[in-house]
């Protein structure tokens, strides 16, 4: 039985993945803003057969908060031994353009406020000797694009913090795993149009799980992310930054 905390709960992605850990029969504990959706989730899982969901709101930016909801969390579990990171936003690139403070926010929220729980989370399962830090970056960060290269930028940021925490962790028996989706169809792209290459967060939250399992390092979701991933980034500069990407 895992022991699992979930970061940004009520994402489309988390709450698929939630749906498989509960179907395990695991121990769940979910952080989110929302209270109402917390409570709605919690109850689904329940239903799918988890044998205990705790919860309780939670800004991801409020840093001084960390230590408390990572220890309620250990609490309310008997312990914690898997953790997924799902919480994010996506900022509007033209307004990150024209005001710094925007810029900042993004890279709060999809950076530094997880590299906040990863670091507190790290120190605790590198002394445990144990565990899995489970983390939902981006292809976004894989090679930036004037289309969105603010979260692309937040994302890179945390996929190479995350690449040195799986070789610090190594050692201790602690696995890192990074989650690359590549677009996905969840209210946060609501706004998008969608073609072939679009996922549905069920594909990704079982990928996702199945990667935490299997303690892989990195996944990129659905798996054809990596060939085209690849491509992109092996395209010359002086070609690149011709196209609008």
């Amino acid at each position: 039985m895992r022991h699992v905390m979930i970061v940004g709960a009520s994402s489309a992605i988390a709450e698929a993945t939630a749906r498989c850990f509960a179907s395990d029969g695991d121990r769940l504990y979910l952080l989110a803003r929302d209270q109402g959706k917390l409570e709605a989730i919690a109850a689904d899982l329940k239903v799918r057969g988890a044998d205990k969901v705790g919860f309780q709101t939670f800004d991801a930016n409020a840093f001084d908060n960390h230590d408390a909801v990572i220890a309620a969390a250990a609490e309310s579990l008997g312990g914690l031994d898997t953790v997924l990171i799902a919480h994010g936003t996506l900022p509007d690139q033209a307004s990150c353009e024209t005001d710094y403070e925007t810029t900042l926010e993004a890279m709060t929220t999809n950076a530094l406020s997880a590299i906040s729980l990863l670091t507190r989370l790290a120190n605790r399962f590198e002394g445990q000797r144990r565990g899995t830090l489970a983390v939902i970056s981006s292809v976004a960060g894989d090679r930036g694009r004037k289309s969105n290269y603010v979260y692309g930028t937040a994302k890179a940021a945390l996929s190479t913090f995350l690449d040195g925490l799986r070789n610090r962790l190594y050692e201790s028996g602690v696995k890192v795993v990074t989650a690359k989706p590549g677009f996905v169809d969840t209210p946060m792209t609501a706004s998008f149009e969608k073609g072939l290459l679009w996922a549905q967060p069920d594909t990704v939250g079982r990928g996702i799980h199945k990667a935490i399992v299997s303690g892989k390092d990195i996944v990129y979701l659905p798996g054809f992310w990596r060939l085209i991933m690849m491509i992109i980034r092996h395209v010359p500069e002086s070609i690149f930054k011709r196209l609008s990407l």
